[in-house]
């Protein structure tokens, strides 16, 4: 399994995308801001522009993996080796308040929020773990 999230409204407290798996439209993203954190960035570059809490994960490829979270007692998807994050996970959430550099998927009917994303997040565990429990992620 192939996930694209295609980083499209960057505003001053979240960032909106869109979600493809295997090519095909999932859901939309929401994001902490967007700082334009790379993953080709130095850790004392990345350090130099992250706001603790309120970032964006640097752009790039990553693997997500299912893990589980002491924080939420379960077993979630973790985004693996983020630059100078940790405890990075794909779950729902409503707003960018409720993510600390983390993804929530949904849908984007409110500016700034995303929709029915605790369904729209099961639906990718239970594709993920279909999948063998992991797939590669391009942030783009």
């Amino acid at each position: 399994m192939f996930v694209l999230v295609d980083r499209k409204w960057k505003k001053d407290t979240y960032t909106i995308g869109r979600v493809y798996i295997d090519g095909e439209f999932f859901a939309n993203s929401l994001e902490d801001k967007d700082r334009g954190l790379t993953q080709d960035m130095s850790e004392k570059e990345i350090k130099a522009k992250k706001v603790y809490g309120e970032t964006a994960i640097p752009t790039g490829e990553y693997i997500v993996k299912m893990t589980y979270s002491p924080r939420f007692k379960r077993q979630m998807p973790q985004i693996l080796d983020v630059k100078c994050f940790s405890g990075i996970r794909v779950h729902s959430a409503n707003d960018a308040k409720e993510l600390e550099g983390c993804q929530a998927y949904g849908k984007n009917t409110k500016p700034g929020k995303v929709t029915n994303s605790r369904a729209t997040v099961k639906e990718f565990e239970r594709r993920l773990n279909a999948a063998g429990g992991w797939c590669k992620l391009k942030i783009v």
